[in-house]
Formats: C-alpha cells, sequence, structure tokens
C-alpha cells in the first residue's frame, strides 16, 4: 500500500465482555463499522479470551505462581523480583505473569487465549466474509513492560493476514550506506499504537482499526514462524540465560 495515503486509527467501544465466559461474536459484530481493504483490526487478547472461557475465579487458585508455572514454557519465579511478579516465556514472548491478568476480570484470573495466531486467523476470515474484503489483517495485543522504562506499551501475542516484517538489509538508507540488519516488525509497531488507543482502565475500547497503515503485503497467512527468534540467538541473551537457571518446560 503507498504510503502516500493518510494513517488512521479508529477505536471501536464495546460492552463490557463479562468473564468467565461471552460471546465475542456479539459484541464486536455489533460494534464495528464497515472494514475496508487494507484494514488492520487489533484485539486486545482479554476479550478474546474471555470469548474462549480462558478464565479461572480467583477463589479456586491458592498460589499465582502455581498457574504461572502451569501456563508459562520459562519462568523465573517471584521471590527474584523486588515487585513479587514472576516473569516468563510465553508463546514466543517475555511477559510477566505469562500473561495471566486480573484486572477487568469479575474476580478471575484471566488467561492468555489458546493459539493466538490461529484463533486470529478464525477472526480474520470471519470478518473478511462479513465484511466483503480480502486484504484484511488482524493482532491480537497484549500490554507489557519494556525493560528500563516505566509504564506499558502494547505488543503482538499473535497476527494473520500480512507479512510481518518488512526487510530493509542491502537497502541504502538516506547517505547511500548499505542497511545490514535491519527489519521493520510490523505487528508489534501496530499493537503499540493500537493499544495507546485502547486504555488500560474501564474504557472498554477493545479493538482499533488501523487503516492504511503503509508497506503492507496482505496474505492468508497464520502468524510467521521468522517472526519469532530463537532466545540463544536474541541480541538480550546475555538476560534471557537467566530463564535457563530458573524453571524451564522444553528447549526454547
Amino acid at each position: 500500500m503507498s504510503g502516500a495515503s493518510r494513517t488512521t486509527l479508529i477505536r471501536i467501544p464495546t460492552r463490557p465482555l463479562i468473564p468467565p465466559k461471552d460471546d465475542l461474536w456479539d459484541a464486536l459484530d455489533s460494534a464495528l463499522p464497515n472494514l475496508e481493504e487494507g484494514d488492520v483490526l487489533a484485539i486486545t487478547s482479554k476479550v478474546v479470551a474471555i470469548h474462549q472461557g480462558r478464565c479461572v475465579p480467583t477463589a479456586n487458585v491458592e498460589n499465582l505462581e502455581d498457574l504461572i508455572e502451569a501456563e508459562a514454557e520459562a519462568w523465573i519465579p517471584k521471590a527474584s523480583s523486588k515487585y513479587r511478579i514472576s516473569l516468563a516465556i510465553k508463546g514466543g514472548t517475555l511477559i510477566a505473569s505469562a500473561g495471566i491478568d486480573a484486572s477487568n476480570a469479575n474476580n478471575h484470573f484471566v488467561l492468555w487465549p489458546l493459539q493466538p495466531s490461529e484463533t486470529a486467523a478464525q477472526i480474520g476470515r470471519h470478518l473478511r466474509k462479513k465484511h466483503a474484503v480480502s486484504r484484511l489483517g488482524i493482532i491480537l495485543t497484549d500490554s507489557h513492560c519494556i525493560p528500563l522504562r516505566r509504564g506499558t506499551v502494547g505488543i503482538a501475542i499473535g497476527f494473520y493476514g500480512f507479512d510481518a516484517l518488512i526487510d530493509y538489509r542491502g537497502q541504502p538508507d538516506i547517505f547511500g550506506r548499505p542497511l545490514g540488519v535491519t527489519l521493520s516488525n510490523l505487528p508489534d509497531a501496530m499493537a503499540a499504537a493500537a493499544v495507546g488507543l485502547m486504555g488500560e482502565g474501564a474504557e472498554c475500547i477493545p479493538a482499533v482499526i488501523l487503516r492504511a497503515w503503509p508497506d503492507i503485503t496482505f496474505n492468508d497467512a497464520v502468524g510467521h514462524d521468522s517472526f519469532f527468534i530463537p532466545p540463544d540467538e536474541d541480541i538480550f541473551a546475555p538476560l534471557l540465560e537467566a530463564f535457563g537457571r530458573h524453571g524451564r518446560k522444553e528447549a526454547l
């Protein structure tokens, strides 16, 4: 898509989705305007998890760390944290508490949705048919913390319908110097913009349309393995080694 078009972000307020299980289609279909060719719809993963019934009553959880360990692929216990928060790797993502959240959860812990990218594909294919569009992307978002920064920003935990990376390697910068390693990460860039408009409190804005975002190549792919990087190849590998000294279920 040409970068000459004006990019627009449209917030989508809905009724609250109530744990432990609620109907996302009912809430979303009635709230969405007509989607257009080239739109990307970002949806907070919490409402998708509620739709799937991925909620556990807080009264049934004696030890939250046990639930975190059950959900995580690798974790660092809360005893290591000043804030008594467990860190985890789940679904190729470094996330606090394995994504488990008690906010806006009606006395439940809301887990991550199952198979986020596959679920994004189900949503995307439903909406492509309903709105008669062929180029539509879906991102499932969550909030996370960036090291050495206060506050939260959005991150993509699953996506569907477009190429995740723009490869600048070998292209010249503005002074003609070839770029050596630069890949632009579209899902997380769009997730950060969308979550910034969703809010973190009682806004009831679980979705944002990103319209005319530049340089998207649409497809029918369900996520992309190339989007995720193994911990030992990551630029932050020396920090991620801490997970190997604590809990780990499988080779990451």
